[in-house]
């Protein structure tokens, strides 16, 4: 009988993690960052929050402002050696407003022992950009 992989799903865990955000379950969602975890929002949203009680702050504060909100994963991509790139939807209804608003993003997680050690937030703008920046990390973490 074949052995299992022991080694995790990348893409499934990223999946947990945007579902849990959905949820707006925000201690399932630190769960998933390694304690001293980088957010890098420096090209969208100008912070870059470290460790899982300021990344907490900064999803409580984004979400605090829209009465709906979702995100999408569109078909994340393991590139291998703990890096995952996706392009991320989302979908949001901001406080005190009808209607939607909707922008698009790349996203880079960096993987270290089943916990997310970084993730990386491009504009829609600049998905080469992102895309070209995942791939040489895979490579360099090779």
């Amino acid at each position: 009988m074949p052995e299992e992989s022991t080694t995790p799903d990348l893409v499934e865990l990223v999946r947990g993690a945007v579902a849990a955000a959905n949820r707006r379950d925000f201690d399932a969602v630190v769960s998933f960052y390694a304690p001293d975890a980088l957010v890098d929002t420096t090209r969208t949203v100008g912070v870059a929050p470290r460790g899982r009680a300021a990344i907490r702050g900064l999803l409580e504060e984004w979400m605090g402002a829209y009465e709906e909100l979702e995100w999408v994963a569109e078909a994340p991509v393991d590139l291998g050696n703990g890096v995952v790139f996706a392009v991320v939807s989302q979908k949001a209804s901001p406080v005190g407003v009808t209607g939607y608003v909707r922008q698009r993003e790349e996203w880079v997680w960096v993987w270290v022992d089943d916990l997310i050690a970084s993730l990386t937030i491009y504009p829609e703008a600049d998905i080469d950009e992102a895309r070209v920046a995942a791939e040489r990390l895979a490579a360099e973490r090779g």
